[in-house]
């Protein structure tokens, strides 16, 4: 992009870029939306996350005459943005029903004593709202978790379609939405949803290259669960479907040696509150808990997310392990799933409403692939977003450790055709005895072992059963009947016609697979040992506990990682460093220089 085309020179925006956020350039895309916002157009960004959306917005808020109106889903997400941007020196508030200072708020925002102004769509929905913003001057909207406002999206929420009223009462303030998740329909609707011109929109990209993403059956989630924390030191998140398996995990996880809290929206308010707020501060907590917990976390410290059972589409895989690695240093992100998993979802397929079915069917599938692939995981989940990706990461578990890929098929109809005739009415382990020739009580009592296919799987082909099984479930040829036995679904009928194949991926049974290799992608770039590096980080844990903040609000580690290879000797030095701020070099830089003479 050109800054120049802009109604601000190019040197005041680099200026007061690394005046603010101490940096000397952009990133990616950045300089293109803020070129938009800061010329009056109103833009969609779609930008994964870690990109540094709120710098687009943050940025022009700093310089434009007026306040930026911010409206956020989640009053934590709200909190946690004020607490960075109050550090970086900018005027902001929020306008919550949790906050206690919301006159002294309105007032501020009255007086042009504001530049960001934070709240909620159920609050900016409102006349009142309205009403007030009409009395003071607002220079831009910016749209948070833009998604939240398609019903193609994956976290529809009703409140955000009625943004539109309040911003077009303001036709010459520019909107800015900005989204890390969103396919090519959900793009769309957000640009008509929101009155944004279809030139306006920049998709930054989806990669994530940081991420290592490894995704293996679930059969120990326990132990399996314990290696990836094992492997992976500083914080992380485990995400559980249920409130019930938080609250066990996070017990049985204590074992691990590491700090682990719950949190699920059955939790007393206070006391999920203060897990929250421990997670935030720690530098090495897990947290046990249900997918609403991370949307709200703005915490660029995260080493790894694992999920102990399948979420519900790529989109919202993609925004969970998103919350991995937003500082840029290498993470890991690991899904355990089993085929009951994929039986759950489309059971649930009846309750969703008839003109959403089609679409959470192909949600469904999507994620099936996903899990089933052998191939790069990182490369299809780009093309899922329309993305044209190479073939190959090299950092995910298939291009690390390719599988081996073997044709099921003779398998598969041998084993559907065991469903069939059995009456589709008998869970895995009975179909599986059928297979195998078993001829126990309950196979012999019903006959079954007079069947054609009693005793028709060789000894190559058991091992193959159940991971075949559970291929056939994520597929959908093999689905749930309510009693919990096993019919034929989807493509089962063309399978067993010959008219289908069944590929399957047979893993290799090596613990690698589900976290980070040997001094791979997963390990930390943190020095370990380094008596200066370690100094820098107790200051900073210091200087958070002071100011009640978390540390990475103080300085990213990447940030103490500069300074122990520089060795800075003069504030000049020290702001020179990325990421350090006219604010923060006075109120810190001193405290910090002191540190690094000491070695």
């Amino acid at each position: 992009m050109n800054i120049a085309d802009t109604a601000f020179p190019q040197s005041e925006i680099l200026d007061r870029l690394h005046a603010v956020f101490g940096f000397n350039a952009f990133r990616g895309v950045q300089a293109d939306v803020v070129e938009r916002v800061l010329a009056g157009r109103s833009t969609l960004a779609v930008m994964p996350t870690g990109a540094g959306k709120s710098l687009t917005y943050q940025l022009p808020a700093v310089m434009l005459s007026g306040t930026c109106v911010v409206v956020s889903p989640l009053i934590a997400l709200m909190h946690d943005q004020l607490r960075s941007a109050t550090a970086n020196g900018i005027r902001a508030a929020t306008l919550t029903s949790v906050d206690m200072d919301r006159g002294q708020t309105i007032d501020r925002f009255l007086s042009g004593d504001l530049d960001l102004l934070y709240v909620a769509p159920e609050r900016a929905s409102q006349p009142h709202f309205l009403e007030m913003l009409t009395r003071g001057r607002v220079a831009m909207f910016a749209i948070d978790e833009a998604h939240c406002v398609s019903e193609w999206g994956h976290d529809f929420r009703p409140d955000y379609r009625l943004l539109r009223p309040l911003m077009d009462a303001f036709p010459d303030v520019p909107r800015l939405a900005l989204t890390a998740t969103a396919d090519r329909h959900t793009r769309a609707d957000i640009l008509s949803q929101l009155g944004i011109p279809e030139e306006g929109l920049i998709v930054a990209g989806f990669d994530r290259p940081n991420i290592r993403y490894a995704i293996t059956a679930r059969d120990n989630p326990l132990r399996q669960l314990m290696t990836v924390i094992a492997e992976n030191p500083g914080p992380g998140i485990v995400y559980a479907p249920t409130r019930a398996q938080v609250e066990k995990l996070s017990q049985q996880l204590q074992a691990s040696g590491r700090p682990v809290l719950p949190y699920h929206a059955g939790l007393d308010p206070q006391v999920r509150a203060d897990n929250q707020a421990r997670f935030v501060a720690s530098e090495d907590m897990v947290m046990v808990a249900t997918v609403a917990f991370g949307m709200g976390i703005d915490k660029p410290d995260v080493r790894f997310v694992a999920h102990a059972a399948c979420p519900k589409s790529i989109e919202s895989y993609y925004q969970e392990t998103g919350r991995a690695g937003r500082d840029g240093d290498p993470s890991v992100a690991v899904m355990l799933w089993g085929a009951e998993d994929f039986m759950r979802a489309r059971q649930r397929l009846a309750e969703v409403e008839e003109h959403r079915r089609a679409g959470e069917r192909t949600r469904i599938d999507a994620l099936a692939s996903l899990v089933e692939t052998p191939h790069c995981r990182r490369a299809l989940l780009l093309r899922h977003f329309g993305e044209n990706p190479p073939p190959a990461c090299g950092n995910c578990d298939n291009c690390l450790e390719a599988p081996r890929v073997t044709d099921a098929t003779e398998v598969a109809r041998k084993l559907l055709s065991a469903v069939y005739r059995t009456g589709q009415s008998f869970g895995f382990g009975y179909v599986e005895k059928v297979l195998t020739g078993v001829a126990d009580d309950r196979v012999t009592q019903r006959g079954h072992d007079q069947l054609s296919v009693f005793g028709i799987v060789t000894s190559d082909e058991a091992p193959l059963l159940r991971p075949l099984a559970r291929a056939l479930q994520a597929r959908g040829a093999l689905v749930a009947t309510e009693h919990g036995g096993l019919a034929l679904g989807g493509d089962a009928r063309a399978i067993l016609k010959g008219e289908a194949d069944v590929p399957l991926v047979l893993v290799p049974k090596k613990e690698g697979r589900s976290g980070r290799r040997r001094g791979a992608a997963g390990a930390a770039l943190n020095p370990v040992g380094d008596p200066l590096f370690d100094a820098l980080r107790n200051l900073r844990r210091d200087l958070a506990r002071e100011n009640g903040v978390p540390p990475y609000v103080i300085f990213h580690d990447s940030v103490l990682r500069e300074m122990v290879a520089t060795r800075p000797g003069s504030l000049t030095e020290l702001g020179q460093i990325g990421g350090v701020g006219s604010r923060k070099l006075d109120a810190y830089g001193d405290r910090f220089l002191e540190v690094i003479r000491q070695w």
